[in-house]
């Protein structure tokens, strides 16, 4: 378990480059038959990564719950909201068995004690992404499919920012305690996933980049609007966005990405828009 303490914006403003990715990027989420995790201070989210390769592997490899989380399980007191980024693989939570390809979603309630990842193929595994927040009620485990999401364009050819947000984890979908996740796909062609940047004081949010080639990457903004820094992402890497810290993304190609968010609120468009000729 990668633990991950909060850095305000007066000792962001201070940062070298390899300093903030060694607090916010996260990378390596995907190594054969383990549970990689980062536990970030910022509202406890917690983010996970699992390629079952060659065995069936719970949730809670190589964690001790106890000292992490002073629970007897995982999700005693959290919720977990999960996307399958690779080939088919299968999730159990307690004893109930889904089958995810790629891009489907699982939401597990709290409360669920054991879950296990298994992929149909070992020589082309399954990766489970997965973004887990504190919980203060159960809700019901939902397995989502990406055409069961609720589908919303935005943005246009013009200003390369024409992309469809699949709302899977939502209100507008499903009830959680706290946790919203959903999927964006830029169109070809697109590169910019949303402009002007904003930030949403009441919330953190985590992103996930994907389906990017491998000599492709995404300059990732986050600062306050008038300290800006940008991280360099690559496939599979992931980053944590404090409340304080915009966080938009422009491509070398398009892509799409994961976004996670956890704080007082669900309102998805409780934001504080930054006008593009006042970011610095």
């Amino acid at each position: 378990m990668d633990i991950r303490y909060s850095v305000n914006q007066k000792h962001f403003k201070r940062m070298t480059t390899e300093e903030v990715a060694e607090e916010f990027k996260i990378t390596n989420l995907y190594v054969a038959d383990t549970i990689q995790a980062v536990y970030s201070h910022v509202d406890r989210m917690v983010t996970f990564g699992c390629m079952p390769v060659s065995e069936t592997v719970p949730l809670d490899k190589g964690i001790e719950c106890m000292k992490t989380f002073g629970t007897d399980y995982i999700l005693e007191r959290r919720e977990i909201g999960i996307f399958n980024l690779g080939n088919t693989g299968t999730i159990v939570a307690d004893g109930v068995s889904y089958t995810l390809d790629f891009q489907d979603c699982l939401y597990i309630t709290r409360g669920t004690k054991e879950v296990t990842f298994q992929s149909a193929d070992g020589s082309n595994p399954a990766k489970f992404y997965m973004v887990s927040a504190p919980a203060h009620k159960s809700c019901k485990t939902t397995f989502l499919k990406i055409a069961d999401a609720k589908k919303v364009p935005l943005g246009d050819q013009e200003n390369c920012n024409k992309r469809v947000i699949n709302q899977f984890i939502h209100p507008d979908v499903l009830e959680t305690c706290q946790l919203s996740m959903g999927l964006t796909q830029l169109e070809p062609g697109n590169v910019w996933n949303t402009m002007p940047a904003h930030t949403h004081e009441r919330r953190m949010e985590i992103y996930t980049y994907f389906n990017l080639p491998e000599d492709q990457a995404v300059f990732h903004m986050m600062g306050e609007g008038d300290q800006t820094r940008h991280l360099m992402m690559h496939n599979g890497d992931a980053v944590i966005s404090p409340s304080w810290s915009i966080h938009a993304g422009c491509g070398t190609c398009a892509y799409t990405f994961i976004w996670a968010m956890g704080g007082e609120n669900q309102t998805f468009d409780d934001m504080d828009v930054i006008p593009i000729n006042e970011l610095r």
